[in-house]
């Protein structure tokens, strides 16, 4: 504020006079819209811890509504001798596999060579190499050397077999073809089309020195055989791998690991929302301790909603209470893993269609159609949490509060303001006004001074 000379003449309508008048119409025209900002803006705050609890909730719903939830499977195995993954709703059971042979890739080495720089050819020409039912044709030359040959049926047939150079002692090398794939059905052979290789080290002395054998194991007691070790042909959606001989038992199971996780996420974001929507519809005579929706209808319905829910979804197929949650004095729940294990062991598909919807299957063997109870409790909640549903709604409600409130606190400033330009204005003139008064009123007692003096 820049310096006033208002009441230099008078020193009585002063500038500090003013801001006292300003400051008692502030106290009571402005500061209660602040306070009401204020308000609104802790409301807002408020409204943003309960919309996250609340979303946190129905995340946790919608992740139990989902019936493939229920799909997922779990394996375990005692033995060594294989390994082995299930899909999603692959065969629940138990089953052994004897694994009594591996299958074993065919090795096969060429006869001697002096060095792996020797070429292999006379004049010009090409090979055939066969790896069970797939041909290769290779060409060659007379410049060609063993090393050169190793590169050419890696370029060429690599997808099929491998070749390499094996230096077995002094002056004794030999070309050695493994092939990619393991069973019975790799017979590795070279056939020279032309005749024009200088010996027959990779023709006539090719020899075998491992046979590729098919995998050999019971399963069940029954007798299979396959070519590879890893396979997911024996029963449909089954990914199994033979790791040595021996004797293992698999359990195929529903997973109950990432049931009973989801489950727990349930119970804790449930717990997190009640305790939040208590906090903020308390009721006390004591502001400190007084919830700031205590006296929303809005929030107190949620609230009694979301309470109430437990008990209502399920149906004509009982309650949650049945499947093991329980909900203590205080609204706070919680879930006997023990009873819920326990309906998972009787009937997995009846908990199934229970939770997520589907075919319910009677004591009397009548079904029923549910919908399910979490997807009752993601419609109940979706009244609220949705997009433009009610807490989009309420918080609009309280941001056009605040949009108003500022409107009519610029609006009474902008009065004041002008009330107060005005009364400065008049003040200016009124004490112009005093201070020529006064200085008149000098003058005469000064005039009256000097003649009570003359008369002396």
């Amino acid at each position: 504020m820049g310096i006033s000379s208002l009441g230099v003449g008078s020193n009585i309508l002063t500038q500090d006079l003013l801001d006292q008048l300003r400051k008692a119409d502030e106290a009571s025209i402005i500061t209660p819209i602040k306070y009401d900002i204020a308000n609104e803006k802790d409301k807002q705050s408020a409204l943003n811890l309960i919309d996250a609890s609340m979303k946190n909730l129905s995340d946790s719903i919608n992740e139990l509504k989902n019936a493939t939830l229920f799909d997922k499977r779990g394996v375990s195995i005692d033995g060594t001798s294989v390994e082995m993954s299930a899909d999603a709703n692959s065969d629940i059971q138990e089953f052994t596999l004897d694994v009594s042979q591996l299958a074993t890739k065919e090795i096969a080495e060429s006869g001697k060579f002096d060095n792996k720089t020797d070429t292999i050819a006379d004049d010009d020409g090409s090979i055939t190499i066969s790896v069970g039912d797939q041909d290769f044709d290779i060409d060659y030359n007379d410049s060609m050397t063993l090393e050169d040959l190793k590169k050419a049926i890696n370029d060429t047939a690599g997808d099929a077999v491998n070749a390499t150079i094996a230096q077995l002692g002094d002056g004794d090398f030999r070309l050695f073809l493994t092939s990619a794939n393991t069973g019975s059905n790799q017979d590795i052979s070279i056939k020279d089309n032309d005749g024009n290789l200088s010996g027959t080290q990779l023709t006539d002395d090719l020899s075998t020195v491992q046979d590729g054998d098919d995998a050999k194991f019971k399963f069940n007691g029954e007798d299979v055989t396959r070519h590879d070790n890893t396979f997911d042909d024996l029963v449909t959606g089954y990914h199994i791998t033979l790791k040595s001989s021996g004797l293992s038992t698999v359990n195929v199971t529903q997973n109950r690991d990432e049931i009973m996780k989801r489950v727990d996420s349930f119970v804790s974001h449930y717990n997190a929302a009640i305790d939040q929507l208590g906090k903020m519809t308390k009721s006390s005579t004591d502001p400190k301790e007084r919830g700031i929706f205590s006296s929303s209808s809005t929030i107190r319905d949620m609230q009694a909603t979301v309470e109430d829910m437990i008990g209502e979804v399920g149906g004509e197929a009982g309650t949650l209470y049945d499947y093991g949650f329980d909900v203590d004095r205080d609204g706070k729940l919680s879930v006997d893993k023990t009873v819920l294990n326990a309906k998972l062991d009787d009937n997995s598909a009846n908990v199934e269609a229970f939770f997520s919807g589907g075919e319910y299957k009677n004591d009397d063997g009548s079904t029923t159609t549910l919908k399910g109870a979490f997807v009752d409790m993601s419609d109940i909640l979706g009244e609220y949490t949705k997009y433009n549903a009610t807490l989009d709604q309420f918080e609009d409600s309280i941001s056009q509060r605040l949009s108003d409130l500022e409107e009519s606190k610029a609006e009474a400033t902008k009065r004041l303001d002008d009330r107060y330009e005005t009364l400065k204005k008049k003040f200016t003139a009124y004490d112009i006004m005093i201070s020529k008064l006064n200085s008149a009123s000098d003058m005469f007692t000064q005039m009256i001074n000097t003649q009570n003096s003359a008369d002396k």
